[in-house]
């Protein structure tokens, strides 16, 4: 079986640094889904499994090829996008916030938390709403500049989730922040990243 060219692996993580660069470039944080964050994270990273996987199976691995299964790596495409669906729907509601910390995003939240009960209670970084049935912890301890709101407890209802996540999006909107000093990192990343797919499309290697 021919190898994978290296572009494979080269195009998605080149794009997927490339657009954390430009997001930790930004001056205002981006807000997206738990989901969302997981699925780019999986396209960025597709390639790399996908010309792992080539090179295992042509080492002879596993007692079978591509070529027999027939659309081996439409199968394999169809496994791990269920595997990721599978993982998203067993995982904690979350919100992925870039570029902002945790002493950043305090006051917002707790803004948004206070407007949708009053009788909320803090616990350090993490908030009960008893009157809306929600608890949430701020995790902000990496040091990508990356805050995660964390659904705790039993699993909120989906139209409570969205309701508060809705508001945070909207009072975090408003937030003006310095950009990442990770933004050179990555957009360096992609940049080499992409420079070694268009040297493999080009017949580089």
């Amino acid at each position: 079986m021919p190898s994978i060219p290296l572009w494979w692996a080269a195009l998605p993580l080149g794009c997927y640094l490339t657009l954390l660069g430009i997001v930790h470039l930004r001056r205002r944080p981006l807000a997206v889904s738990g989901a969302v964050d997981a699925a780019c994270l999986a396209a960025g990273l597709s390639g790399c499994l996908a010309v792992g996987l080539s090179g295992f199976v042509v080492a002879g691995g596993p007692p079978w090829s591509w070529d027999v299964m027939g659309g081996g790596w439409a199968v394999m495409g169809a496994v791990a996008v269920l595997l990721l669906a599978l993982a998203i729907l067993v995982s904690r509601p979350r919100l992925v916030i870039y570029n902002a910390t945790v002493e950043q995003l305090r006051p917002a939240v707790a803004e948004v938390v206070l407007a949708i009960d009053p009788s909320a209670r803090w616990a350090g970084e993490t908030v009960a709403m008893p009157s809306f049935g929600l608890q949430v912890h701020i995790d902000g301890g990496s040091t990508m500049r990356n805050v995660t709101l964390v659904a705790l407890g039993k699993r909120p209802s989906p139209e409570g989730w969205s309701e508060f996540t809705r508001r945070v999006r909207g009072s975090i909107g408003l937030l003006r922040v310095s950009s990442s000093p990770w933004s050179g990192l990555f957009l360096l990343g992609g940049i080499l990243a992409l420079g070694v797919a268009a040297w493999s499309v080009l017949g580089g290697f």
